[in-house]
């Protein structure tokens, strides 16, 4: 039993210390954000993380992946403490870190371990990928594209009223878009499918926290499709993609039915792009989609 104790490992002042930092940390930041009249987004996004980090810090590693796991998790609950709602981007490279964080552990260990000099060569074939982005190798394909298609119980008349109507702000139905805190379009405004007529879509922020809009301007309408360009993006969801250009089609199946084509070209912002490049071709679909939900064309 004795021994058994021994291998057990115990806190020490340095994992206090850690703790206390943490949590000195997390108390101003949080005393900020309530300040700012956001202490819905203070305990989501401040008390959370830093309870999650303070807890890990006193945690000790048994094992070096326990170790650098340990490490990790508190550098990206951190991360998300600074970034506040901006901690959506720490979520989704979270995978990305940690696959990075123990395969470099592992492949250390396993120089350390072997005889076998030449293994060395194994470190930059793993670095390679992450490269892209960096200036030491090219971006690959960053002008993407996303398309939905919805087919609606709605007249074709009745679906060029509702586009022409305009959006109308409302919680996002799609459950990726909720888990991960994504922005949505708190407030809307604008209208119409006329060549320069302009719709808005304002998100919420503080003068010190995330915001913006993004405005729409109609560049072309025709029978049954028209065309949008993005003027301005000052939106929090600009350093993750540029909206580029964006083509809504409809066209009638039957009486009753009516299919609705959205077609939207935007500029990836993160890289590398074998991970990011479908992950945001995954949310941006969804987003074209909470898009048609408030134009009520679900």
């Amino acid at each position: 039993m004795a021994e058994q104790d021994e291998r057990q490992p115990r806190r020490t002042t340095a994992n206090w210390v850690l703790a206390g930092l943490i949590t000195a940390f997390g108390v101003v930041v949080f005393v900020l954000t309530v300040r700012e009249g956001r202490a819905d987004s203070a305990l989501l996004f401040v008390g959370l993380p830093v309870l999650l980090a303070a807890a890990l810090a006193l945690t000790p590693g048994r094992t070096a992946h326990g170790r650098v796991f340990v490490v990790t998790t508190i550098a990206l609950l951190l991360a998300a403490v600074a970034l506040h709602e901006g901690a959506v981007c720490v979520i989704l490279a979270a995978p990305l870190v940690y696959a990075v964080a123990h395969g470099t552990t592992a492949l250390i260990r396993a120089l350390r371990n072997s005889s076998r000099t030449y293994a060395i060569v194994a470190v930059p074939l793993l670095l390679l990928p992450g490269l892209e982005g960096t200036g030491l190798a090219p971006r690959l394909a960053p002008e993407q594209r996303v398309e939905v298609v919805r087919v609606v119980a709605l007249p074709v008349d009745e679906v060029a009223a509702r586009l022409a109507v305009g959006p109308h702000p409302e919680p996002a139905r799609s459950v990726p878009l909720r888990m991960l805190g994504v922005p949505t379009p708190g407030q809307v405004s604008g209208d119409g499918l006329d060549p320069g007529d302009r719709w808005m879509f304002g998100y919420h922020g503080s003068a010190h926290g995330p915001g913006g809009h993004l405005l729409a301007v109609v560049e072309t309408s025709r029978p049954q499709q028209v065309t949008f360009r993005f003027a301005e993006d000052s939106s929090i969801t600009a350093r993750w993609f540029a909206w580029q250009h964006a083509d809504v089609r409809w066209r009638e199946i039957d009486p009753g039915h009516t299919e609705v084509r959205v077609t939207v070209d935007y500029r990836r912002g993160l890289d590398p792009s074998w991970y990011f490049g479908p992950l945001q071709q995954f949310l941006l679909g969804e987003g074209v989609g909470h898009l048609l939900d408030m134009m009520r064309l679900r």
